[in-house]
């Protein structure tokens, strides 16, 4: 049995169904998140491996033994919240302590649970500070020493950084890894964030609408997705859906797309001739090119007029018309030449890519394409 296990758990409030019979494992060690939008119930999910809430139906598993019935307080877990939930009239020092107190650690056991905990988070000149002379990312590393200094089986994070400024959540990130690389527990992370997600997971549950859309390592859920949701929630995409016309050989297939044209597509999903397809293809995956190149067999290339031109920086979007199809593709900024004009506003160019760069959706639903952040036309 997996170390950490929801097993067929549905919760409801009444009408609402916040988590649909849902069966989850999550193993000993790893960095595991929980991501999705607003109620979608990732929280939800966490709350009930915390015993702050209960399901309706199904079991909660830890290290084998079943917690289900167990309260808050018997459970080998800790939580650090959103909003640090620190005592403001204790020090960082005291702060730290109150779990090992409310357990009846000795004194001498105590101050040096406290003292590691304090070079753990980098707070070691601060232990004598109240929380109201700290910065917002120091509360936050209080928070987490409070809650690892116990040594629970597993930590759950709700949303811990989403208070925080973008850098500073960066720089977080950065250190709750290598946290967990020197402890070694099981951390359980919930938020919305997907950046946060791909960057600290070892895997990801990606969650919509109470159930699990798709359970992934970050590359896997990024670059092979199953369904329009985890496409359009993870980054961007464009979707284009077309007729299975040609098998060119046991893995590519040949795809007529409604005036659009014919392309080459990968078919690792084994669909038939005739068959209806869903293709998602990532913004980076597609090359805007002003000449038609030449091309190998496996390449796909298609005529369009630009748009609409946004300017990020470290690259430019461009939104591209192709017959009623309109694609957004990411150029990094050295791909084009010094002495060359990038495309602007109005210009006919080539939008290229390789057949192993889109990918078929398992499961389409056209509410999902509203996810992109996209122009409208």
């Amino acid at each position: 049995m997996a170390y950490l296990r929801f097993e067929n758990v549905t919760r409801r409030y009444g009408s609402f169904t916040a988590i649909n019979d849902v069966t989850l494992d999550i193993e000993k060690g790893e960095t595991f998140s929980l991501l999705g939008p607003s109620g979608c119930g990732k929280t939800t999910l966490l709350r009930m491996a915390a015993g702050f809430d209960q399901p309706d139906l199904g079991r909660v598993y830890l290290d084998g033994k079943d917690i289900t019935p167990l309260p808050p307080d018997q459970r080998p877990v800790n939580t650090v919240f959103q909003s640090y939930a620190l005592f403001p009239h204790l020090t960082v020092r005291e702060n730290i302590a109150f779990g090992p107190r409310i357990a009846k650690w000795t004194p001498g056991e105590i101050a040096k649970g406290v003292d590691q905990m304090l070079e753990l988070v980098d707070l070691k000149a601060h232990g004598d500070k109240k929380p109201s002379q700290l910065s917002g990312g120091m509360k936050q590393r209080v928070a987490i020493a409070r809650a690892l200094v116990n040594k629970p089986k597993v930590l759950l994070l709700d949303e811990p950084l989403a208070a925080l400024d973008l850098k500073l959540r960066q720089r977080l990130i950065v250190e709750l890894d290598a946290i967990h690389d020197e402890v070694g527990i099981t951390f359980i992370y919930v938020t919305h964030d997907q950046g946060e997600a791909m960057s600290i997971s070892d895997r990801i549950a990606v969650m919509n609408k109470g159930v699990i859309e798709q359970v992934g390592p970050p590359a896997e859920i990024y670059e092979a997705p199953r369904t329009s949701f985890v496409a359009a929630f993870i980054g961007d995409t464009n979707f284009l859906d077309g007729k299975i016309t040609e098998a060119i050989d046991a893995r590519f297939s040949r795809c007529d797309v409604k005036n659009f044209g014919s392309i080459v597509i990968d078919n690792d999903k084994s669909v038939k001739l005739g068959d209806r397809v869903h293709l998602s293809i990532r913004p980076e995956k597609l090359m805007v090119s002003r000449d038609k190149p030449s091309m190998s067999p496996m390449d796909n290339a298609v005529e369009g007029k630009v748009e609409d031109v946004i300017y990020y920086g470290s690259h430019t979007r461009y939104w591209v018309r192709c017959g009623e199809w309109r694609l957004c593709a990411e150029m990094q900024h050295r791909t084009f030449q010094l002495d060359d004009s990038p495309p602007k506003w109005g210009d006919t160019v080539w939008l290229l890519w390789d057949a192993n760069d889109g990918f078929l959706l398992e499961q389409y639903r056209e509410e999902d394409e509203g996810m992109l952040t996209l122009p409208d036309a």
